[in-house]
C-alpha cells in the first residue's frame, strides 16, 4: 500500500469515526429526550465506536469512493440508530428534530475540529498530521452534515421533508425511502448531487466555520 494513501487514511480515520460515532448516538440521545427508549435499551446511545461501525458504510465505502473519485469525496454511514417514531409524544415533530440531530452534531464536531486547527495555530505546533487531522475534521464533518440533509428518505433531510410536508405528499415521498440510499449514490457517481447540493452548501458550511472563528483566532494576534 503506498505510504501517502497510509498517510491520508490515518488523517481521516479519527475524524470519520467521531463523526459518524456521535452523529449516530445523537440520534438517539434526542429519541430518549423526546420520548422513545429505544436506542438507548439497544446500547446505541454510546460514544463506542464499535457499537456504531458498519463493515459496508464505515469502511468499505469510504474507501470506494476515495479510489473511485481519486480523493476528492469521501463519504460513510454507521449502522442506524433503531427510533420507534411511534414512541415519540409527538411523532410528526419528534421525527423531525431526531433526524435533525445527526446533522446539527456533525456541524458542531466541526466547529470543534476547526477550534483544535486554532489552538494548533496559537500554540506554535506546526505537525503536518494534526494540521491535516483538523482540517479533515471540518471537512468530513460539514460533507456528512450537508449529505444527511438532502431532502431524500431515508436520509436525515428526507425524514425532515417528510415531517413538514402535508400528510398525502410525506406518504408518497416516504415510499421512495427504499430507493433512496441507490438513488443518492448514483447521484454522487455521475457528479449530480455535488454540483448542485454538496459543494455550495459545503462551501456555505466553511463560510459559517471561519466568521465563528475569526473573533478567536483575532484573539491572539
Amino acid at each position: 500500500m503506498d505510504a501517502s494513501l497510509i498517510q491520508t487514511i490515518a488523517v481521516y480515520a479519527l475524524p470519520m469515526i467521531f463523526a459518524i460515532t456521535l452523529h449516530e448516538a445523537a440520534h438517539g440521545y434526542v429519541a430518549r429526550l423526546l420520548g422513545d427508549n429505544t436506542a438507548y435499551m439497544m446500547g446505541r446511545v454510546s460514544l463506542n465506536p464499535m457499537r456504531h461501525i458498519d463493515p459496508l458504510g464505515t469502511i468499505a465505502i469510504p474507501l470506494l469512493l476515495y479510489f473511485a473519485t481519486g480523493g476528492a469525496f469521501m463519504f460513510g454511514y454507521a449502522k442506524p440508530v433503531p427510533i420507534a417514531f411511534r414512541n415519540l409524544r409527538n411523532p410528526r415533530w419528534g421525527s423531525m428534530w431526531v433526524s435533525l440531530a445527526g446533522p446539527a452534531c456533525n456541524f458542531l464536531q466541526a466547529l470543534a475540529w476547526g477550534v483544535f486547527g486554532v489552538a494548533l495555530a496559537v500554540l506554535s505546533i506546526d505537525e503536518p498530521f494534526f494540521t491535516r487531522m483538523a482540517a479533515a475534521g471540518v471537512g468530513v464533518n460539514l460533507v456528512l452534515g450537508v449529505i444527511n440533509l438532502f431532502p431524500l428518505p431515508p436520509l436525515d433531510g428526507g425524514r425532515v421533508l417528510t415531517a413538514l410536508l402535508p400528510p398525502r405528499q410525506a406518504i408518497a415521498l416516504a415510499r421512495l425511502e427504499p430507493y433512496g440510499f441507490f438513488i443518492v449514490m448514483a447521484l454522487v457517481m455521475t457528479g449530480v448531487l455535488t454540483k448542485v447540493w454538496l459543494r455550495p452548501l459545503v462551501s456555505l458550511g466553511y463560510d459559517v466555520v471561519t466568521a465563528i472563528l475569526t473573533p478567536l483566532v483575532s484573539l491572539f494576534n
